[in-house]
């Protein structure tokens, strides 16, 4: 079978891709060897939030005294049903990759896709080895969560993101090593469900790569909820011999030892590169990475790369636009190259934390003059009516030209009002465009436009 694009991997970078494919008039297949909608729809972004979803109503039911509701029975929480509501979520999405690939008339190979020789694919299946060719192949394979030498998964007491998605039983005890956005939604979860959890990040601030006063607003907030947080350690060793994990951990104060039912490895993700051919196809690649140009073609003629295997943010919406701006070059359109520096990120702890462009550090390392507005939501209306007040919106501008330089979220909802900045950043907003955008009352949002008018000297709620 002749294609014009044969993509490999159908995560939120590879389905995506195949969709606008084929919206472009390009005979289009997709090559996945598990579940359509890759890792995000199955053992990402998806599943965990169905799992956020189910603690923070946990927390909502154990705290009804506070919004004036009488509970006779405090809460109880039932994992196993709760793990089985997560995978039905997941399911269901997977299930509507299935549809949109139907209704887009894409093939669907099942199977592990490599490379094999100029402008074929090989699809190794539970039928067999069968070969498909295409005029423009895309790699989009993906990541896995990534392993330390000194932290090694075993997939009983030592896990990953996947395992920790669906343990048996609830542990009584975690220890998440790595406070990144997986490791930090991963413990609020379990914390908030009655695990006794400990974070141990080797970097000096939490969230490390969020601006430091979300980091350090966040851990506030974190080691009150009970959670136990360590921060410039190190996991020397772990034994997992006995009935719990013993974990070396190396702090500032000396060497300690942690016991717990559970290691979880949070430190990343490893990108899934290996045994795709791109070494007999002569396909350049760099400490794990593809290398690729600003629409994604590899210095093999025919061969692009996308998502987690390539530069930028390991995000599902980074993959998804990077397959969009790829497909589009193929199809001879001329789309803009991705501009890496407003991406928003997200973490969907409670609260939530959203940023997008740069940390007040990175802008002055820039160069930039900064003007930096900061409102609170305990000075909200909107957060105060609904018993979320804890954290702020931060605002970055340049001080010369006004130019909205980056934005730093942390609170309730936070997620869903990132996308304002960044179609401000986009459109090049300035700061005193967003003091004049009127804001609707009372929302959390208000809070955006409130900074904004803190940084120029003209809040009216501050």
């Amino acid at each position: 079978m002749n294609y014009d694009v044969i993509v490999i991997g159908s995560g939120p970078g590879g389905y995506v891709a195949a969709i606008r494919a084929s919206q472009l008039g390009l005979k289009t297949a997709v090559v996945e060897k598990e579940s359509l909608g890759g890792i995000c729809l199955n053992w990402g972004c998806i599943p965990t939030k169905a799992l956020l979803k189910s603690a923070q109503v946990f927390e909502y039911i154990n705290h009804a005294a506070d919004y004036g509701i009488k509970i006779s029975n405090p809460g109880e929480v039932d994992f196993e049903a709760v793990i089985k509501r997560s995978r039905g979520v997941a399911d269901g999405m997977s299930k509507g990759v299935q549809f949109l690939m139907k209704k887009n008339k894409i093939d669907v190979l099942m199977g592990f896709g490599r490379l094999k020789g100029k402008g074929v694919v090989e699809v190794k299946g539970n039928d067999g080895v069968k070969e498909y060719s295409a005029k423009n192949i895309i790699l989009a394979t993906g990541g896995r969560s990534r392993e330390l030498p000194n932290l090694k998964q075993d997939g009983n007491k030592v896990i990953g993101y996947r395992q920790a998605m669906i343990l048996p039983k609830q542990p009584k005890s975690m220890i998440v090593v790595g406070s990144g956005a997986i490791g930090i939604e991963f413990a609020y979860f379990y914390n908030s469900i009655g695990t006794k959890v400990t974070v141990v990040e080797y970097l000096d601030n939490i969230v490390p790569l969020e601006d430091e006063e979300v980091s350090k607003g966040l851990a506030r907030i974190l080691k009150k909820q009970g959670i136990d947080i360590k921060t410039g350690s190190n996991v020397e060793s772990v034994d997992t011999s006995g009935e719990v994990c013993k974990v070396n951990v190396k702090t500032a104060a000396g060497n300690e030892v942690l016991e717990a039912d559970v290691v979880l490895s949070a430190v990343g993700i490893a990108t899934n590169i290996e045994g795709i051919g791109l070494e007999e196809a002569g396909v350049k690649t760099d400490k794990g990475k593809v290398l690729v140009d600003d629409f994604y073609k590899t210095n093999v003629e025919g061969v692009y790369a996308i998502g987690d295997i390539v530069k930028g943010q390991a995000l599902a919406h980074v993959a998804s636009a990077e397959g969009i701006i790829c497909v589009e070059k193929i199809a001879g359109h001329s789309p803009e190259p991705l501009d890496y520096n407003n991406i928003p990120g997200c973490t969907y702890c409670s609260p939530e934390i959203a940023s997008v462009g740069y940390t007040e550090k990175a802008a002055k390392e820039a160069g930039y003059e900064i003007k930096v507005g900061k409102f609170p939501f305990s000075a909200s209306g909107k957060a105060s009516a609904g018993g979320v007040k804890d954290g702020f919106v931060k605002l970055i501008f340049d001080a010369k030209y006004g130019e909205f330089l980056g934005a730093h979220m942390l609170g309730a909802n936070v997620t869903e009002m990132i996308a304002e900045v960044v179609a401000a950043r986009k459109l090049e907003t300035t700061g005193h465009d967003i003091i004049k955008t009127v804001h609707p009352h009372p929302t959390m949002s208000e809070a955006i436009m409130e900074a904004a008018a803190e940084a120029y000297g003209e809040c009216i709620h501050l």
